[in-house]
């Protein structure tokens, strides 16, 4: 099937329907395709909900924003407790690299998210980065790891 990533093992619920393989999706309550963004992006949520401790009910996947004049769907975001969006994750399949274009889609995203963190992730490499500064001084700092969820 599909590799193991650089996460812990996550207790996925597979089933298969017309020869082809679906993911039970807690957060969005119904089966998901498995395809290789999916298995990243399940394993991502696990990790985030069971080993980071973030609250299941302040997720959003898949959601759909306005970059300019398009329509483009996030992968994750996490909102905090006072409901705006705390941090944007990217994810990839795993046999994408990670690169200076997948941040700056993140970036993009986040034009019109303005979440305080950005995480990209191909559930191998994962690159979490903090918002500084404010106003036209916004950028954003590399960090070692994920903040814990307050």
């Amino acid at each position: 099937m599909y590799p193991n990533l650089n996460l812990p093992e996550a207790d996925l619920k597979l089933s298969r329907d017309n020869g082809e393989i679906y993911v039970y999706d807690g957060i969005r309550k119904k089966n998901i395709l498995l395809t290789p963004e999916e298995w990243v992006r399940q394993h991502f949520i696990h990790y985030l909900i069971h080993t980071c401790k973030y609250p299941r009910v302040l997720f959003k996947v898949e959601s759909g924003l306005q970059y300019n004049t398009m329509q483009k769907r996030s992968d994750i975001q996490i909102y905090n407790r006072q409901g705006t969006v705390f941090m944007l994750v990217e994810c990839k399949a795993f046999s994408v690299p990670l690169s200076e274009q997948t941040l700056k889609q993140a970036s993009a995203y986040n034009k019109t998210i303005a979440a305080e963190w950005l995480v990209i992730t191909n559930g191998l490499h994962h690159f979490a980065f903090q918002r500084v500064g404010e106003g036209d001084e916004i950028a954003f700092e590399k960090r070692n790891e994920l903040p814990p969820f307050i």
